[in-house]
């Protein structure tokens, strides 16, 4: 039997802040409807905070995009390291301790021809990802990235 990959959650944003803030949008959104139409303070209050809790609601589900951009962050350096080995037969953890992820994800998009030359470059020079940029002849472009 192959072993399954757990789902992992993140407990303090999965079973309390949604859930909470879920039950408070339907909360004040219910109180608003009940004075909808008032001129009054306390409509223009429950409206107040249904509009608040509705804005934490979407922030804390946009979350979930941040995590995916943090693994894609990952998995450009993975790419990188794996794509500087394959073409130079060397380790890229040297240079990658020397490198920010800004640099890394600009030297992903040189050519397996110019990898090598250019991350040592980038590294010694200290070069920033215009610099890197304008050194790449072969451009890869990623058109997956999001």
């Amino acid at each position: 039997m192959a072993a399954k990959n757990p789902t992992r959650y993140y407990p303090l944003h999965h079973y309390i802040l949604v859930p909470l803030s879920l039950l408070m949008v339907g909360y004040t959104i219910r109180r608003y409807v009940g004075v909808a139409g008032d001129d009054s303070e306390i409509s223009r209050l429950w409206f107040s905070l249904a509009a608040v809790t509705l804005l934490f609601f979407v922030t804390l589900i946009m979350l979930r995009q941040h995590y995916a951009l943090l693994l894609q962050d990952r998995v450009a350096r993975l790419e990188v390291r794996q794509r500087y080995f394959e073409v130079s037969g060397q380790r890229f953890a040297p240079l990658e301790k020397e490198l920010t992820l800004k640099q890394i994800l600009t030297l992903r998009l040189a050519g397996d021809q110019e990898l090598p030359a250019l991350a040592r470059a980038a590294a010694q020079e200290k070069l920033d990802p215009k610099a890197i940029l304008a050194r790449i002849n072969d451009f890869q472009f990623d058109t997956m990235r999001v």
